[in-house]
């Protein structure tokens, strides 16, 4: 039987393999909410929102002119980030609080 240990590590390697280079290839097409906006006829309305000028804005980092390592990049960014706030969560609702998990 795979330790649970072995299974995070694991999955967390196939999930920054996942964002860094697949992501790369997925489809540039327009979401359906987008190609529902176009078809209808109200696309031409959108506005950016607040942060659109945001380091990691339309799936890239900004900065970074190479778009494929910028797209992979940011993906990397994004499961890093959020396995480390998932990490913190699960730490700090545990029930028991007087030792770690193993």
């Amino acid at each position: 039987m795979i330790s649970n240990k072995k299974f995070y590590i694991g999955a967390l390697l196939v999930s920054l393999l996942l964002a860094g280079v697949v992501s790369f290839y997925a489809s540039s097409n327009p979401d359906g909410l987008e190609k529902v906006a176009g078809k209808i006829g109200f696309l031409d309305t959108a506005k950016d929102h607040a942060i659109a000028d945001g380091p990691l804005a339309d799936y890239g980092v900004k900065g970074v002119d190479n778009e494929r390592l910028s797209v992979g990049l940011s993906g990397v960014i994004g499961v890093l980030g959020t396995a480390g706030i998932s990490v913190g969560l699960f730490y700090f609702l545990r029930k028991d609080k007087s030792k770690p998990s193993k």
